[in-house]
């Protein structure tokens, strides 16, 4: 059996991104579509847009609308890659999915459909008028007057199952055109335990034949947030490495930085297995002592690959 592909949402159209916030502040369209061409031209399969704040800047609903109809038409011009509409508003994606000319690149994205989301019924209305592939979030489930995150790989399972049922009968939807996001937390700071989860999630997805066809992702640049430069980027690839041996098959991540996984015996590979291994709680012990413990050692790993940063 041939290695699964792991496909590449870019997401370099966000304002985390310095040239992202230069192109939006300016409200530079032919900005966007430069880095839509760069990004084609690294070979990713989807480009995200993301419009919304950030720390570094305030963004307004009325300004990401005004500014999508110009943003959209400039990044189809630019490549016929597909785009992958990224905001929790309803209203965004309206907008954006009906200036989408799906004629010159194919159906888009709606991420995300989630368990917070306060207009779901209408998002799914979207996703089944516009015939768009969807992102699922995992990471949260429902409970009782709202949601709440899912700290137990059989939650974040449930809730996949629910929202797949949703889409195949209110969306139309097959498996194959869902893109299930299990949630990715920094690994410096994961005492939870949340990556453990997140990569059992993912392998009860594959194993249940309800779900088969549907796709798995993760948002790559949050695992290493927050660890030294000289180890980030190999952190990232090796937990691309991990999570492909659980059915991980797309990536939100930054192309420049070519995300791949790293050979199954990496040493890298191995360092952070056995740091996660140590994030799992041992009978009599609570997840708070095995978090720190896998806390201890990504710091040892970071130390090792880089001491000058440390």
């Amino acid at each position: 059996m041939s290695a699964p592909k792991l496909n590449l949402i870019g997401e370099l159209m966000n304002n985390s991104y310095a040239r992202a916030r230069t192109a939006f502040t300016t409200r530079s369209a032919a900005d966007y579509a430069k880095l839509a061409k760069l990004q084609a031209d690294l070979g990713v399969q989807f480009l995200t847009l993301n419009l919304d704040g950030t720390q570094r800047i305030q963004v307004k609903m009325a300004e990401m609308v005004a500014f999508l109809p110009d943003v959209v038409a400039a990044i189809q011009e630019a490549t016929n890659t597909p785009i992958s509409f990224d905001n929790p508003s309803v209203e965004y994606h309206r907008v954006a999915l009906a200036h989408y000319d799906r004629k010159k690149s194919g159906p888009p994205i709606l991420n995300s459909v989630a368990a917070s989301r306060t207009h779901l019924d209408e998002m799914i209305e979207l996703v089944r008028h516009y015939d768009t592939h969807v992102i699922v979030m995992a990471s949260e489930h429902f409970v009782a007057g709202g949601s709440s995150p899912c700290l137990r790989a059989t939650d974040a399972h449930a809730v996949t199952k629910r929202f797949v049922e949703l889409l195949v009968t209110k969306a139309g939807r097959r498996p194959d055109q869902i893109i299930v996001d299990t949630g990715l937390a920094p690994v410096g700071a994961d005492t939870y335990g949340l990556i453990n989860v997140g990569l059992d999630a993912m392998r009860l997805i594959r194993a249940d034949p309800d779900l088969r066809g549907v796709h798995l992702m993760v948002g790559l640049s949050n695992f290493a947030w927050g660890t030294p430069k000289g180890a980030r980027e190999q952190l990232e690839c090796a937990y691309l490495t991990l999570g492909m041996e659980a059915g991980l098959d797309f990536a939100l991540a930054n192309p420049e930085k070519n995300p791949a996984p790293l050979p199954a015996d990496h040493p890298m590979v191995a360092k952070l297995r056995d740091a996660l291994a140590q994030g799992r709680a041992q009978d009599g012990e609570t997840q708070e002592t095995a978090g720190y413990r896998q806390a201890e050692a990504i710091m040892a790993i970071c130390s090792e690959a880089a001491p000058a940063d440390v």
